[in-house]
């Protein structure tokens, strides 16, 4: 009797985060790949989903993403029907914590997760301001 092969990583969330930090900075492939030293090529097989990244290349792009390894290393699938907490990390970014419980959330479908996650992310670039912003004083 053979189990279920369960793969331990969840490159679906970690194309998805790369394309989407990409994106979300204004930059190429190319320009990814010099930072990360993970190939262009490599970079457009994981964002696709066609790429099984090695070890080194998880930890470089972890790392440029400024999220935790065990995120992308959780063997965790959207569908899966066990209940598994959703862990964040402190250093994580409020809308990757938001997404983390979204998917996690199993009354809801994946693509009605991912459509929130990406609704929050717009709301929260909107009314988030950084440090340096200072509140903009109402004129009467």
């Amino acid at each position: 009797m053979t189990r279920p092969f369960k793969a331990l990583v969840n490159t679906e969330e970690l194309g998805r985060a790369v394309h989407r930090r990409r994106e979300e900075l204004g930059l190429s492939l190319r320009d990814v790949a010099n930072v990360t030293g993970v190939s262009a090529s490599t970079l457009s097989r994981i964002e696709n989903g066609t790429g099984k990244p090695d070890a080194d290349n998880i930890a470089r792009l972890t790392s440029w993403l400024d999220v935790p390894m065990e995120r992308i290393l959780s063997g965790r699938h959207p569908q899966s029907a066990a209940a598994n907490p959703v862990v964040y990390y402190p250093q994580e970014p409020t809308p990757e914590i938001v997404e983390a419980h979204l998917r996690a959330d199993r009354n809801l479908t994946p693509e009605t997760a991912s459509a929130l996650s990406e609704l929050f992310r717009v709301a929260y670039a909107q009314f988030s301001r950084t440090s340096n912003e200072k509140p903009t004083k109402k004129r009467r």
